[in-house]
């Protein structure tokens, strides 16, 4: 007889049975170490959704997104709101590989390299300073951009913030030197900037000509690729954009980065100055980047905003048309996905769909080449 719980004779598997036991727990060990250990891989899932007609808590005082104190604003409906998208880890903290297995099979979230959200050499702190730059200019550009559509005449000053050490204007470029011309070319903001820059190249040096001091300079600096999968080519250098606004505009968003969310500040500026809704009551969603002259730019994370949409309630959807490769064949089901170019593009959108006109004549995305 055996007590319960005891190991006689009677208890002890055969010995090829115990050597397939043996191997199967030790691969059940080896499954669970490998889901264990860090990936070089980081997550975006949707994150929180902004109404920019709608109120934030600032705080712990409810204040509205968009403020235009001193101006006439209208009443609104409905809600422009633009998407964020959360990272899941960093080079410091990346996650493992069994939440990384798990995001794989998930359409709302995207498994992306560390280097391509945060480039070898650059710490947490200098990705979240960076977000922080791009955010505040973004805001600058949609303030810029809407009273552009509302015809105010503006001026705009690009003023060198930061040098950083041991990039290619170091040494050449100053904190404090205003752009005046960039290889015969004069920007508007830093987005445009940018762009100059990244169709110089490598290789070849280009030509800045500078404010410093009431005099002007003439500079060269040869632009290197920025670290990161898919980096245009940079100088290294942080601007800061200042427009000579007629009124003041207040943009309420904390904790948030990135430029992504021009498009949607701009729609609401001009929503708030104009009388009626601009959708006609619409829940309508959107990203994208923004420029001073309207120009709307790709982003990050268009699929994750995407699923963000439809959780927050959405009906519509404005997507960059420079990001249209990324959403067809990834639109959830219950929301009408248009593609936007221009400022001008997301206007005519939401004016259509408040006055019922005909949704199938405005632009939408298909794949390159069709």
């Amino acid at each position: 007889m055996t007590l319960l719980g005891g190991a006689g004779p009677s208890a002890r598997l055969p010995k090829r049975r115990r050597v397939g036991w043996i191997i199967l727990s030790s691969g059940l060990v080896a499954v669970l170490g490998l889901g264990l250990l860090p990936s070089p891989y980081v997550i975006q899932r949707p994150g929180p959704v902004f109404d920019t007609l709608g109120d934030v808590v600032v705080d712990d005082v409810e204040e509205p997104l968009i403020d235009i104190p001193g101006e006439t604003t209208y009443p609104t409906e409905g809600s422009l709101s633009l998407l964020t998208v959360n990272v899941v880890g960093n080079r410091e903290s990346p996650p493992p590989w069994f939440e990384i297995v798990t995001s794989w099979v998930d359409p709302s979230r995207a498994v992306v390299p560390v280097d391509a959200v945060y480039p070898e050499g650059e710490t947490v702190e200098q990705s979240q300073e960076r977000s922080a730059v791009d955010m505040e200019n973004s805001q600058k550009d949609a303030v810029a951009a809407s009273l552009g559509q509302l015809d105010y005449d503006l001026d705009s000053t690009l003023t060198v913030a930061e040098v950083p050490d041991g990039t290619p204007a170091e040494g050449i470029v100053e904190a404090g030197d205003v752009i005046v011309d960039v290889d015969g070319q004069q920007p508007v903001d830093v987005t445009q900037l940018r762009s100059i820059i990244a169709d110089n190249g490598t290789g070849q040096p280009v030509a800045l000509t500078v404010l410093r001091g009431g005099a002007e300079l003439a500079l060269e600096v040869t632009p290197v690729l920025a670290d990161g999968e898919g980096s245009p080519p940079v100088v290294g250098i942080s601007v800061a954009t200042e427009y000579d606004f007629p009124f003041e505009v207040e943009i309420r968003l904390e904790q948030v980065g990135g430029p992504s969310a021009g498009m949607m500040f701009a729609l609401g500026i001009i929503d708030k100055l104009t009388p009626g809704s601009l959708a006609g009551g619409a829940d309508v969603a959107g990203t994208g980047t923004i420029t001073a002259d309207g120009t709307v730019g790709g982003i990050g994370g268009i699929r994750q905003k995407l699923y963000g949409a439809v959780d927050a309630g959405a009906t519509e959807f404005l997507a960059p048309s420079a990001n249209c490769d990324e959403v067809v064949g990834h639109i959830p089901d219950g929301l009408d996905v248009y593609a936007i170019s221009t400022l001008d593009d997301a206007v005519t959108v939401l004016e259509t769909i408040a006055s019922d006109g005909d949704l199938s004549a405005l632009p939408v995305c298909t794949v390159t080449g069709e």
